[in-house]
């Protein structure tokens, strides 16, 4: 099956990403996270296009149609926000409004933190801001052994993928887009790129990070949804204390996979929000 939107190849860092980009108005920026690529905005690129915006939507290094460096260290914060801003300079973008989701999240509040001038408007869907205050919260860590396992080189590649793919089955609750995910992280190299993001930026000190991100100042939308299994509400909620701009939180009640399970609230949302 064909999971690639239409989109272009533009040259950036080194490597060649797959973008889509579609519309003409202000622009919106939509970052994937595991396992996914630009695919998973599929039900909110048209809608935000009719709304009178530019939509843009890489396969992030590591994903999709994007090429795949298999080093570890290729996979740094640093590195993934500089892919960002090096595509936003290809196509003549200077303001954003942005939209992450799971390490696209994570990826948003490092681009929003330390370019303030770029992000007009964020939001983070699932993940919340990684620094502020840190509280042991035993259920957090509970729902988070997958991500200690994803860190294991070679293990977790085996593990995942043993008898059809049964562990990773269950880790994504046999969601609709199983089959997908399953037949994208199949090819050749696929799979040590996508967990080489866990390799790279996951480790404890993530956990137990104190900072290391300026407070945000553009305002923000948290999105969180309440049959998360990856991700408590706590973090997210905690998120306004690291926002010196405006903040709002919206708690919804559904998967992780938010973009694709409730879509025409999320839609109903972000043009709600970009309209103000």
């Amino acid at each position: 099956m064909n999971f690639k939107l239409k989109g272009k190849k533009l040259n950036v860092n080194g490597l060649q990403f797959h973008v889509v980009d579609e519309g003409s108005g202000p622009a919106v920026l939509l970052l994937h996270g595991f396992p996914d690529s630009s695919y998973l905005w599929r039900k909110q690129i048209q809608p935000l296009v009719k709304a009178g915006y530019r939509v843009i939507a890489p396969d992030l290094r590591g994903f999709g149609e994007s090429d795949k460096p298999q080093e570890i260290e290729a996979y740094h914060m640093q590195s993934l926000v500089s892919d960002v801003i090096g595509i936003l300079k290809e196509l003549n973008v200077d303001r954003i409004k942005l939209v992450g989701h799971d390490w696209g999240a994570l990826l948003g509040w490092a681009l929003t933190s330390h370019f303030p001038n770029i992000v007009e408007k964020y939001v983070p869907i699932s993940v919340g801001h990684p620094g502020g205050r840190f509280h042991v919260q035993i259920d957090q860590f509970e729902k988070s052994w997958y991500v200690f396992m994803f860190q294991t080189e070679h293990y977790a590649e085996e593990f995942l993928t043993k008898n059809n793919w049964e562990l990773f089955r269950e880790w994504g609750r046999n969601h609709s887009e199983q089959e997908k995910w399953i037949e994208e992280l199949s090819r050749p190299g696929a799979l040590r790129a996508a967990l080489n993001w866990y390799r790279a930026n996951g480790s404890l000190k993530f956990y137990v990070n104190k900072g290391g991100h300026p407070k945000v100042k553009s305002p923000t939308l948290g999105i969180w949804s309440s049959f998360d299994p990856f991700l408590t509400e706590a973090k997210m909620l905690q998120s306004g204390e690291m926002i010196d701009g405006p903040w709002r939180y919206e708690r919804l009640s559904g998967s992780h996979w938010v973009p694709l399970d409730q879509p025409e609230k999320l839609n109903e949302l972000l043009i709600e929000f970009f309209e103000k």
